[in-house]
């Protein structure tokens, strides 16, 4: 049994002790990690907190019972992407770098059809050419209407732009196959 799996097994059992220890261990660490996507240090903690108790549920639910990564690791997964909605929300944007970068936590982050299907994606993604890549980012992460986007890439025509991006996105899903 591995470090990892102890760790959940007394998560699971509620251990006081592993909670507190898991939460201060990897709290300074968070912050100084998350510092750099611009939220306050309330929303941080908040963002944290809550984190923590998602680790925990998901540990009492079974679901990180095959967990490949570190405890940490996935704590800081489920955080980033709890950091992603927040600035998303609040309909702020993030670099593209991290756009690609991020690994999505559902519920069932521990699945592997899961895994597998967000790491095809993210392959295409990078994989696109970079109006693609533009394109989708700008409309389906950012929420972007068509208006925007031809104003901000410079399309000439609307239905020029609609059937770009119906290319790129056909062309995601054959890079993602």
């Amino acid at each position: 049994m591995n470090e990892s799996s102890v760790v959940i097994d007394l998560l699971k059992k509620n251990d006081e002790k592993t909670i507190r220890s898991v939460y201060n261990d990897n709290k300074n660490g968070f912050i100084l990690f998350a510092k750099r996507y611009n939220l306050s240090h309330d929303d941080l903690i908040d963002v944290y907190q809550d984190a923590i108790i998602a680790l925990i549920e998901n540990a009492k639910k079974g679901k990180i019972d095959d967990l490949k990564s570190s405890v940490t690791t996935y704590l800081f997964g489920i955080g980033k992407f709890m950091i992603f909605q927040k600035l998303k929300k609040e309909g702020k944007t993030i670099a593209m770098d991290d756009f690609e970068k991020v690994e999505m936590v559902y519920d069932d982050y521990s699945e592997e059809e899961t895994n597998l299907q967000v790491q095809l994606l993210q392959n295409g993604f990078k994989k696109l050419g970079e109006q693609c890549r533009k394109v989708l980012q700008l409309f389906y992460y950012e929420e972007k209407k068509l208006d925007e986007i031809q104003t901000l890439l410079g399309y000439t025509n609307k239905d020029v732009l609609k059937s770009q991006k119906s290319r790129c996105l056909k062309q995601l899903k054959e890079l993602s196959k």
